[in-house]
């Protein structure tokens, strides 16, 4: 006797046409991210396509935003993947609802709305506000290392550079020299193609010439802050221009190490190190993170390794995006400066701050200049009591685990979009898309 099966004929079509809805279990993310968007703001993006004109006509701005945070959602970045899962994916069919832009099309929307993408991500942060799942009592920031969407193999030292650009020179007036030549010296020469060779080694000197040039000013803008000048003979000085002690600089100002390196690809990342070891071009993405339910509600870009200095801009952001400061901020010893907790002590002296001075359960040297550090001297005295030590303790849990999330949960290890600007708008997609995701979580639990 043969076994009975529940019946099976794939070559069936379908008599009525489905609903796509029906096709996705309840309470799916694409649902909630579809609400959501519709909620949402979007006349910015409206805006573009407000006057009309001639060209062709455009998918819908609404539908553009689900299916790209979606993406960034569920780790597909990259606008031939979105386009093929417009294809193959349920959920992407769901909320594009039959649409199939190009990939083309979705890499334009994308780069074309990128400040328009900056506003729904505040106002994502504020409607988590409204949801309470951002409430400010306490937050964390973190740094972390993002690679930039630079060729390592495209990129070159200073010292190279000076040597490249000499030969270069060399070359091209050699070229030049042979095209001045007679024809009939030029009979017994090889076929060169003069012109063509010309241009080549034309556009190599002037892209050289360029990266040397921002090394060059980013040298003299990092000397300036550490108060050097044009005329110091590299003896180190007083603000008076009188010399003081210590070892003479190694260069002159504005000269870049021979070691320091600019990118063809994306001249605005930075060589940083990564976790692990090594080096590569990256950007310095900054979070904040409320402790209730892991929002971030601020994401900032620098193309600095250090932290020492964002503290104030991310707060600010914080300030910014939420109406409010907030009550208590943790930060690792990667943001202690004199200097920035005596501008936040002005700029936000409601905001209480625990910031580590070293690395935890390390023995350190404690500053006793209470003239010269006295937020310094205060954070080390807040660090004795049991309430500091146990507040810190919370900065891991609060401000680790999104990072955690961005780069191994979502899988953006790398950025889409090239200069610090187009980084800065794509973070905060990634950062959007990851706070809806988390919203969701928390509203179906």
């Amino acid at each position: 006797m043969s076994a009975s099966y529940i019946p099976y004929h794939p070559e069936q079509q379908q008599l009525l046409p489905s609903a796509l809805q029906d096709w996705l279990p309840q309470g799916h993310l694409a649902y909630f991210i579809n609400d959501t968007v519709d909620s949402l703001n979007l006349s910015g993006f409206h805006m573009r396509y407000a006057a009309g004109g001639p060209r062709n006509q455009p998918f819908h701005p609404a539908m553009m935003v689900k299916v790209l945070v979606y993406g960034y959602a569920t780790g597909v970045f990259s606008s031939r993947k979105i386009a093929r899962k417009l294809h193959e994916d349920v959920a992407f069919r769901v909320l594009a609802a039959e649409n199939f832009p190009a990939h083309r099309t979705i890499r334009e929307f994308r780069a074309l709305h990128l400040s328009e993408f900056t506003e729904l991500f505040v106002q994502v942060v504020r409607l988590a506000r409204e949801m309470g799942l951002v409430k400010l009592g306490t937050i964390a920031v973190d740094g972390t290392k993002i690679k930039a969407n630079a060729s390592r193999h495209k990129a070159m030292s200073y010292a190279r550079m000076q040597t490249t650009q000499a030969a270069l020179k060399a070359q091209i007036a050699a070229l030049l020299q042979k095209a001045a030549n007679t024809d009939e010296a030029e009979k017994n020469e090889p076929d060169l193609d003069i012109p063509a060779e010309l241009e080549r080694r034309q556009a190599r000197l002037a892209a050289i010439e360029a990266a040397k040039a921002r090394l060059e000013e980013r040298q003299r803008q990092s000397d300036a802050q550490r108060g050097r000048s044009t005329d110091d003979e590299r003896q180190p000085k007083d603000k008076n221009g009188k010399p003081k002690g210590g070892k003479p600089y190694q260069r002159d100002f504005g000269v870049p190490a021979s070691k320091a390196q600019d990118s063809f690809t994306d001249p605005e990342s930075r060589i940083m190190k990564r976790a692990g070891g090594g080096f590569d071009y990256s950007y310095n993405a900054q979070t904040a993170v409320d402790e209730t339910a892991h929002i971030i509600v601020a994401a900032e870009v620098v193309n600095t390794g250090s932290d020492v200095q964002q503290l104030p801009m991310v707060l600010a952001a914080v300030k910014i995006h939420t109406g409010s400061a907030a009550g208590q901020v943790l930060a690792d010893a990667g943001y202690r400066s004199e200097a920035v907790m005596a501008e936040l002590a002005t700029t936000q002296p409601d905001t209480e701050l625990v910031i580590a001075l070293g690395r935890e359960g390390k023995v350190l040297v404690k500053p006793r200049d209470a003239k010269r550090y006295p937020h310094t001297v205060a954070m080390a005295a807040k660090f004795e009591t049991a309430k500091a030590k146990l507040d810190y303790r919370k900065r891991k849990w609060i401000a680790e685990p999104p990072n955690g999330w961005i780069k191994n949960v979502l899988g953006f290890r790398q950025f889409s979009l090239r200069g610090l600007a187009k980084a800065k708008a794509e973070f905060k997609l990634v950062c959007l898309a990851l706070n809806l995701r988390r919203m969701g979580a928390m509203r179906a639990s």
